[in-house]
C-alpha cells in the first residue's frame, strides 16, 4: 500500500500538540485549583496506569469489529468529550475520575495508530521516521507557547484552552476512518514469559528506574520553575528547547552506534541524567543553567530511547519484537510511571522541587549501578 504520508503526519502533529498542552501544564492547573502535590502525583499515577490498561482494553474492542478505522475516529471523539470533563471538575474525586476516563481513551489511540501507520508506510522506511517526527514538532510548538498563553488567560483556563487542540486531534483522525485492521499488540501479561530471557530483567529494571527518575520532570518541572520565579513563557521555552534537542538527536543519533557500543552509550545517557537532575534541583533560578540541563535531554531521553530499541532488537528478534515492545512499554512507562509519580509526589510534599529532583538523581545513580552490575549486556 503506497499511502500518502500527509494524513499520517497530520494526526501525529495534532495528537502530540494536544499532549504538549496537557502533559507539561496539568500540574499547574491542579495546583491553581488549590490542590497539593499529593493530588498532582495521584493524577499522574492514574495517567501512567492508563498507559498499561488502555491499549489492551482497546485491542479487545478492535478484535470484535471489521471497521477499526471508524472505531478509531469514535475513540478520538470520545476522548474530546472525556477531556471536556476537566472544565466543570473541581473536587479531587472529580479530577481523578476525569483523568482516569480521559487517560484510558487518549493513551489507547496511539498504539492503534502506530500499527496503522506501520502497515501503510513500513516501520523501517524513511517515510515512517520522517512522518513520525511531526509528533515531536507538534509537542514542541504547543509546549513552548502554552505557558505564555496561560500567563495571559490564567491557569484556571487550562482545560478550556486545551479543548480545541483535542478537537483538532479528533478531526485529524477522520481521514483514517477506512483504514484497514492493524495487527494488535500483545498485552503485558501475554509477553510475561519473555521476562526469563537472559539479560532481559536487568535491562527492564534499568529502563524502569530511568522512567522513575524522569517522573520529577514530568510531574513537577513546571511547578518547580514557577516557584523559582520563571514566567510561563520561559517555562514553555524550556520545554520546547528540550524537545528540539530531542528531535536533533533522533535525526542524526544513529551515527553514534557506529563508534560506541550500546552498553557504553546507555551508561553515558544515565550519567547525563544524573547531572541533569542535580542541576535542576540545585540551580532552578538560573535560566542559563536550566537551558544547559535541558540540552542533556537529548541523551537522557532520546539517545536512551534509541539504545532501548537496539536492546529490544537484540533480545526479541523477528516476530518476537512486538512482545518485547509490549513488555518494555508496560514495565517502564506503566509500572515505572506509577511508582515514580507516587515517589516524587511524596518528595515534593516533603521538600519541594529540590527534594524531588535530588531523588531523581539518586534513582538514576541506582540505574547506573544496576547496569554496571555483572557482565555488559550482549
Amino acid at each position: 500500500m503506497d499511502a500518502p504520508p500527509l494524513r499520517y503526519a497530520l494526526f501525529y502533529l495534532c495528537y502530540f500538540a494536544a499532549l504538549g498542552a496537557h502533559a507539561p501544564y496539568i500540574g499547574r492547573y491542579v495546583d491553581a485549583r488549590g490542590h497539593g502535590g499529593y493530588v498532582v502525583g495521584a493524577m499522574l499515577a492514574i495517567w501512567y496506569a492508563s498507559r498499561v490498561l488502555g491499549p489492551p482494553l482497546w485491542a479487545l474492542v478492535l478484535a470484535q469489529t471489521r471497521r477499526p478505522g471508524r472505531w478509531f475516529v469514535g475513540g478520538a471523539v470520545f476522548t474530546v468529550f472525556a477531556f471536556g470533563g476537566f472544565v466543570p471538575a473541581r473536587s479531587v474525586p472529580a479530577l481523578l475520575l476525569v483523568m482516569a476516563v480521559f487517560g484510558l481513551s487518549f493513551n489507547a489511540l496511539l498504539p492503534q495508530f502506530e500499527a496503522m501507520t506501520v502497515s501503510a508506510l513500513g516501520a523501517g522506511s524513511s517515510r515512517y521516521s520522517r512522518t513520525r517526527l511531526w509528533g515531536s514538532v507538534g509537542f514542541m510548538v504547543v509546549a513552548t507557547a502554552f505557558g505564555a498563553l496561560l500567563d495571559r488567560i490564567g491557569s484556571l483556563a487550562f482545560a478550556t484552552a486545551t479543548l480545541p487542540l483535542m478537537a483538532l486531534m479528533a478531526a485529524s483522525a477522520w481521514p483514517h476512518r477506512l483504514d484497514r485492521h492493524p495487527e494488535t499488540a500483545d498485552s503485558l501479561e501475554q509477553a510475561g514469559h519473555l521476562w526469563r530471557r537472559p539479560g532481559v530483567r536487568r535491562f527492564l529494571v534499568v529502563a524502569m528506574l530511568m522512567q522513575i527518575s524522569f517522573s520529577a520532570f514530568y510531574v513537577f518541572y513546571t511547578l518547580h520553575l514557577q516557584a523559582a520565579g520563571h514566567s510561563g513563557a520561559s517555562i514553555g521555552a524550556l520545554w520546547g528547547f528540550g524537545v528540539l534537542v530531542e528531535i536533533a538527536l533522533f535525526w542524526s543519533g544513529a551515527q553514534l552506534f557506529a563508534r560506541y557500543s550500546v552498553h557504553a552509550l546507555m551508561q553515558f545517557c544515565i550519567a547525563a541524567s544524573v547531572l541533569r537532575w542535580l542541576i535542576t534541583a540545585l540551580y532552578p533560578e538560573s535560566l542559563l543553567l536550566m537551558l544547559a540541563a535541558q540540552t542533556l535531554h537529548a541523551f537522557g531521553f532520546a539517545l536512551f530511547h534509541l539504545c532501548s530499541m537496539r536492546r529490544i532488537e537484540t533480545f526479541f528478534p523477528g516476530r518476537r519484537a512486538v512482545k518485547g515492545q509490549s513488555l518494555l512499554y508496560g514495565f517502564s512507562s506503566g509500572l515505572g510511571g506509577v511508582i515514580g509519580a507516587g515517589l516524587m509526589a511524596l518528595m515534593w510534599e516533603q521538600g519541594g522541587g529540590r527534594a524531588a529532583f535530588l531523588a531523581g538523581a539518586a534513582v538514576s545513580v541506582a540505574a547506573l549501578l544496576v547496569l554496571r552490575r555483572g557482565q555488559p549486556l550482549p
